[in-house]
This record gives structure tokens, sequence and C-alpha cells, in this order.
């Protein structure tokens, strides 16, 4: 399935944006010198300067892919890794970026005062003027390209985005649409508001917690389908597992008795007690599998992405049962 979302800003505004929004080194490499487009750029004449050494060529108001192109240029001048495009590694981020990716929730481009672009944390720029310069202070994200622009994944453009307090009815409404419309998984939103300390501040911790019942809900939904439309034989879903007169072994997402063949979704995502989850969710494996039960553990992603081969993978589990040994009797409960 292709999750890549249409974006509002149409291919025709980029490209003449490209045309209309130029450097002070693009201008002198056709022939237009300093002094001409210092002439050109004063009040009241043809052209006007957008940001320091990027001009726009008219002299009506900009567009927003007037605005994204200038801020990019801007940010990517003077860089050693600049490409063809004049960009080099900035990309858009924050609400730009959110908007371009198409999520319905951001606020639309010709309502931001600001554009936010995300540099390496190496380059040395000052924010002015629309453009807010944002240096990554971890690992520099693989842009993605929409309407001929680098833009951050979304993910990543969401933890700039709220970065400053927000509404929190509009924060809940940002994630629970970036997961449900199958922009990114849940766990790569908390890795990034982790990365940026921002799991603990109040507009946005709720919406974590609405963040990952929302992926846990699309993921069951996911398993649900896949067993139906690869004609997997019906499991006992959501039910707990205990042995006879003895301790509770735990929640799982499905389960196939004759086969003792287990699945689990795997939703974690990174939190503070994230060692304490794992751990548990180590000895729960480790009790199932001792008894004889099959584990498969089935991550959201591996849903969205090759549910195909993660159906491949359950029925061969299912299909081995008949060569192994017997497990153990446990007691099945609803959960």
């Amino acid at each position: 399935m292709n999750n890549t979302p249409l974006s509002p800003l149409p291919p025709s505004a980029a490209a003449g944006a490209s045309a209309r929004v130029l450097t002070a080194a693009r201008l002198r490499a056709r022939g237009v010198s300093a002094a001409e487009t210092a002439e050109r750029s004063r009040p009241g004449g043809p052209w006007q300067q957008l940001l320091p050494g990027v001009y726009l060529l008219h002299d009506g108001r900009p567009t927003p892919g007037d605005r994204l192109r200038a801020a990019l240029l801007y940010t990517g001048r003077r860089s050693a890794d600049a490409d063809a495009a004049g960009f080099g590694e900035a990309m858009i981020t924050g609400a730009a970026a959110l908007a371009l990716h198409g999520l319905a929730a951001a606020a639309p481009l010709s309502a931001l005062d600001r554009i936010d672009v995300l540099v390496p944390r190496t380059r040395r720029l000052r924010s002015t003027g629309f453009v807010q310069v944002v240096r990554a202070a971890h690992d520099f994200p693989e842009a993605r390209r929409v309407t001929e622009l680098p833009v951050a994944p979304v993910a990543r453009a969401l933890a700039d985005a709220l970065a400053e307090p927000a509404d929190p009815r509009a924060v809940r409404l940002l994630l629970q649409e970036a997961v449900r419309g199958g922009h990114c998984e849940p766990a790569a939103v908390v890795r990034e508001l982790s990365r940026a300390r921002l799991l603990g501040r109040p507009h946005v911790v709720d919406a974590v917690d609405a963040l990952l019942a929302e992926g846990r809900a699309v993921a069951e939904e996911r398993l649900y389908a896949m067993v139906r439309e690869h004609g997997l034989p019906e499991p006992l879903w959501n039910v707990d597992l205990r042995l006879p007169g003895g301790p509770h072994l735990g929640g799982v997402d499905a389960y196939w008795p004759e086969q003792a063949v287990v699945v689990e979704l795997d939703t974690r995502a990174p939190r503070q007690d994230d060692d304490e989850v794992w751990s548990r969710c180590t000895r729960k494996r480790e009790d199932l599998e001792r008894l004889g039960i099959t584990v498969v553990h089935l991550t959201p992603r591996k849903l969205r992405e090759a549910c195909d081969q993660q159906a491949v993978v359950v029925r061969t589990a299912l299909m081995a049962a008949g060569d192994r040994e017997p497990a153990a009797y446990v007691v099945v409960l609803p959960r």
C-alpha cells in the first residue's frame, strides 16, 4: 500500500517558485550584478528581498511555495553540501512539514507565520524573518521529497512542531492522524519526542498516551484483517493464559489452542520504564516457550509494510505444530 499522502502544494507551485525565487549567487551567474539586484529590490521596485541573499523576482505577495523555497535557499546557501537545487541538507520541518505531508489537522501553509528548517547542528546559521533554524541534536534524518522539496519525516516534524506549548486537543489530533493515516508508527513518534525531551510536557503527555492506544488499535485491526484475508484459522482473540491452579502467564493478542501458537503485537515504545517492560515481555515469552507454546511477535510496521510475509510466518508456525511435542495444558480466560 502506498502511504505517501497527497500534498496541498501542487507541483506547478514548486516549479513556479524555482523560477521566481533565486539567490544572489544564482542571479550573478545569470549576469545580474549585485548593484542591479539591489536597485530592483528597493521599495517600489519590481523585485523584493525575502531573506538575506534570497530574492523574489516580482513585487506581489509571496506564495507559500515562494516562502518554502526561500527558506531552503537561505539555509542551504554557502553550505558545503549544497545540491543542485541549492538546499544542501536543509529540510522543511515542524508545522510546515506536517502541512506538506498532507495532515488535515495541521495548519495550512498560508496560515503559518514561521517556517522551521532543520539543518545539521554544525551549521552556523541564525533564524531571521519567517525562518526558524532548527539544529539536529541527534541523528540527522533522511529527507522525504514532497513537491520537489526536501521535507523531514512526519515523526521528526511532529517533535519539532510540538517543541512549543500547544492546545492539548490539537496535539492529540495531530498524533492520532499521523498514526491512523499510516504516516508513521507510534514508536517512531515517541522516540523523537523522547530525544527532544518533550515527553514530560503537559501538552504532550496525555496525547502520547492516547497515541499509544491509537497505535495498538490500528495494529489490532491489521492483525484481524491479516487472519481473515489470508485464510488463517480463526484464533481466540485477546485472551489471558494461566496454568491450572497456577500462576498467571499473561495476556496475548491471539491464541490457537490446538496448535499451541501465540501471536503478540509488539507495540512498545521507548518510555522511561522501557527496561522494565522489556524484562516483563521477555519473561512471559520464556515461560510460554518452556511450556511448548510457540510465540510469534509481530510489529505494527511489519503488519503495515509486509503483511503477506507476516501471514506466512504465522501459517508456518501453525503448520509446524504437528512436528513438536504436545504443549502443556493451559487455562484460557477472556481478557
